[in-house]
């Protein structure tokens, strides 16, 4: 009898020891991400590219994902994005469940040491950028400013609106000040590019820089073009953009007017947010499979033929980075000599 029960006690422990095991086998078999909700947090109101990319990438993305996870957007304006990378960066758990795109310039903020950053852009774990996007500066009409060179001899200062001390607004603005002479009164604190353009309608500000891309690719742009509402003052791409041809470049304008090369370098660095194009980053501190699942899904979007489709219709230009270039960048911009990380913070200064 006493044989018999040790008989059974083993037999129930392999029982156990061995469906265990099957359930460990099972769990580990199981997609993290099967029955999940992946956020994406954008840092910009409803309605501008940022947006328009985030909720596209929200309805594909998931498909390209094993377990299939649902997708959500959350925008989180303010402070030119700060707000969402603080939370995204300091609330958000490192599960591979928050994502967010910040304004591609959300990396000034940080290089010149505002108090307002709690983050650290190099600890982002970068999933990739669908499109490089250099800047363009438009001018109401009406105003009196037809070319950086109107704007270097005025005696008003032109109103240019923007979202706050990292959007390229401020920075292109302070940059022309700092090494052209033009000086521009930079109105910030508006919550997105939607509310500055509505504001430029109202003449409460005569000017905005923004993406090319953004500026030919949706209203009320399209509507101002055909009616003649704006003119185009400058542009950061490397070369003449062709919806631009008529409109120099930045480095055409330091050209003419024999800017030094030491200024042109930190010019560069203060504009590597075209570089940086539309980012998307997940939490540090992510598990490496799930940054690797979330970059392979994100490539496997942007060449779905009906995704390019889509993008193709909203004028959404797709020149992708990955998010490996994307972290080298990040490090090169803040390995720059400490002279001109210096001169980038006095010209953001003023």
């Amino acid at each position: 009898m006493k044989r018999n029960s040790c008989l059974l006690m083993l037999l129930i422990s392999l029982a156990v020891i061995f469906f265990g095991n099957v359930r460990q086998v099972r769990a580990q078999g199981e997609p993290f991400y099967k029955g999940k909700t992946i956020t994406i947090m954008i840092g910009s109101t409803a309605g501008g590219f940022y947006d328009r990319w985030g909720r596209l990438f929200a309805r594909f993305m998931g498909t390209h994902i094993p377990g299939n996870p649902e997708m959500i957007v959350q925008n989180m304006p303010g402070a030119g994005s700060v707000i969402a990378a603080n939370h995204v960066y300091n609330v958000a758990k490192p599960d591979g469940l928050t994502l967010v795109m910040p304004l591609n310039s959300v990396y000034v903020d940080q290089l010149v040491g505002r108090q307002q950053v709690q983050f650290d852009l190099r600890k982002y774990h970068w999933i990739g950028s669908p499109s490089i996007e250099p800047s363009i500066m438009y001018m109401r009409n009406d105003a009196p400013y037809k070319s950086i060179e109107d704007i270097m001899k005025a005696k008003v200062a032109p109103k240019c609106g923007g979202t706050g001390t990292s959007s390229t607004d401020f920075i292109l603005s302070s940059i022309l000040e700092e090494l052209l002479g033009a000086k521009i009164n930079s109105v910030l604190g508006y919550p997105g590019g939607s509310e500055i353009d509505l504001a430029v309608a109202k003449n409460e500000v005569v000017c905005r820089s923004h993406s090319i891309s953004a500026h030919f690719g949706r209203e009320p742009f399209d509507s101002w073009h055909k009616k003649d509402f704006d003119r185009h003052i400058i542009q950061t791409g490397r070369k003449r953009d062709a919806h631009a041809s008529d409109t120099p470049t930045l480095m055409e304008v330091f050209e003419r007017h024999k800017v030094p090369e030491d200024g042109r370098r930190v010019a560069r660095i203060l504009l590597a947010a075209g570089e940086l194009g539309r980012p998307m980053m997940v939490t540090p501190g992510t598990p490496p499979d799930r940054v690797r699942i979330l970059r392979e899904a994100y490539t496997q979007v942007l060449n779905d033929p009906t995704v390019r489709d889509q993008a193709k219709k909203g004028r959404m230009d797709i020149e992708p980075t990955p998010g490996e270039e994307l972290e080298s960048l990040v490090r090169d911009i803040f390995d720059a000599p400490p002279e001109l990380i210096k001169r980038a913070k006095k010209i953001l200064a003023n």
